[in-house]
């Protein structure tokens, strides 16, 4: 389904947003009293190009039509700042930015996102308010199934799809359905296409397995002879999805089952984040690390620093840094946890470990691209290789980069995981966090650590 088929997103894209961001530049010139000038005409024409072209590769509107408005504002604000960022690097080069008042740019610069936000909403309660139908388009799904009544739930959730199902049409009997209907049975497949005639359906979604083409292909035949659009739903959802889209490779459609959060502007927000954060952390924990050195120098001898090999991003090797915390630096076939009250434990090492101050080196990993701040804990090699033959889909954790904590840490499962089910807990944390990865969950699991760090929870 293209944006276009969506009359709404469709008028925010071709129509309000660019008056939206050609207007707020106008009104910032005239509450500031400044002269609109033909640099500021010229400042309007580059935002207007430069706003569709990141827009586009930005997509909030996917988050729109899914229903995550969360999402969708910060795609929004996401995609005016890499905007801004376009026009102050031309601005500076040409020197356009010069020419202009800087009140009036900066205004306008802050403005803007809330006015296309605002404007969004307002238009969308205008035409999709009570008694409205705002362009709504009357579905029939062909095939009772899962997938089927997936499709049903999510077009009455998101109102913002413009989609109301009117029923579904299925050839087997009442006793075979996987769920209760909540709307009509309307006939069987033979009867969509004079239903589709008879009552003006905008569109139909397939909802068959494969070995059903037979039949598919008799329908795309029949539905010919109308004006309805045509979609096909893949039965995907009896895998076991993890970040799954739709995407093309060389104009061929294909379907991503098993995908990493971290593509396209996610990845330039997660990295960006880090190395903020990383470099902060670093700078202001410098003294702290300096004396940490020394504690441990002087308290026992070997390194400061005790490097391991780990699996990092795709299960690449990578050396991860942390403060030495034991008599032991073992890196080979077999490396033994730590466990309470552990011999090979020194004591500024103890204290480390508790406060979790050994792992502050593992900021400059992070500043190095090899881990993040946050993400699935990096276990030894030696662990790795146990486990990937005990827990199934232990690898897919390492679809992300490493981190120093993570959506398993603040759930309980810090320290030591001494049991098969410990560390299968462990893994169920770390995949779902790659389903549901957002900046906010991220920010989320770092107070959460903070919490737990300070109660010392399973620490030793």
């Amino acid at each position: 389904m293209t944006l276009n088929d969506i009359p709404l997103i469709s008028f925010f894209q071709r129509v309000l947003d660019p008056l939206v961001i050609m207007g707020t530049l106008y009104l910032s010139s005239l509450a500031l009293h400044e002269p609109f000038t033909g640099y500021a005409l010229v400042l309007m024409v580059l935002a207007f190009f430069i706003s569709s072209s990141v827009y586009q590769y930005v997509d909030p509107y996917r988050t729109w039509r899914s229903g995550r408005m969360l999402a969708y504002a910060r795609d929004t604000v996401v995609g005016w700042v890499i905007t801004v960022g376009i026009l102050w690097f031309i601005g500076v080069v040409s020197g356009l930015a010069y020419r202009l008042g800087h009140d009036v740019v900066l205004a306008w610069f802050i403005i803007t996102p809330f006015g296309l936000l605002v404007s969004h909403l307002v238009m969308h309660r205008v035409v999709f308010g009570p008694g409205k139908d705002g362009g709504m388009r009357s579905v029939v799904i062909c095939g009772v199934n899962e997938v089927g009544l997936k499709f049903a739930s999510v077009c009455k959730r998101n109102p913002s799809l413009f989609m109301q199902v009117a029923g579904f049409f299925d050839d087997r009997l009442e006793d075979r359905y996987p769920g209760a209907l909540r709307e009509p049975l309307l006939g069987r497949m033979a009867d969509i296409a004079t239903y589709v005639r008879e009552h003006n359906i905008k569109m139909v979604f397939i909802s068959q397995p494969i070995s059903a083409q037979p039949r598919i292909r008799k329908l795309l035949d029949e539905l010919q002879d109308t004006t309805v659009s045509v979609y096909f739903l893949p039965d995907i959802y009896v895998f076991d999805l993890m970040q799954a889209r739709f995407d093309n490779v060389g104009g061929m459609p294909v379907v991503a089952i098993c995908e990493s959060p971290f593509t396209g502007i996610n990845s330039m927000v997660k990295r960006a984040s880090d190395i903020i954060l990383a470099l902060l952390i670093q700078i202001l924990l410098l003294p702290l690390m300096l004396l940490i050195a020394l504690a441990v120098k002087l308290s026992s001898p070997g390194p400061v620093i005790f490097r391991q090999r780990r699996y990092g991003l795709y299960g690449e090797e990578i050396i991860v840094y942390k403060f030495r915390s034991m008599t032991v630096t073992d890196d080979g076939a077999t490396v033994v946890q730590a466990r309470v009250n552990d011999a090979r434990v020194t004591r500024v090492g103890g204290f480390l470990r508790r406060t979790s101050l050994d792992e502050l080196p593992q900021f400059i990993n992070v500043l190095q691209g090899r881990m993040s701040i946050v993400g699935p804990r990096p276990h030894a090699v030696a662990h790795n290789e146990l486990y990937r033959k005990l827990i199934k889909g232990y690898m897919l954790r390492h679809k992300v980069k490493p981190g120093i904590t993570g959506w398993a840490q603040v759930n309980g499962l810090r320290g030591e995981t001494d049991t098969l089910d410990k560390m299968e807990a462990r893994v169920h944390y770390d995949l779902d966090y790659l389903r549901k990865w957002s900046l906010w969950l991220d920010v989320w699991i770092i107070f959460k650590t903070v919490h737990v760090v300070l109660k010392r929870e399973n620490a030793h």
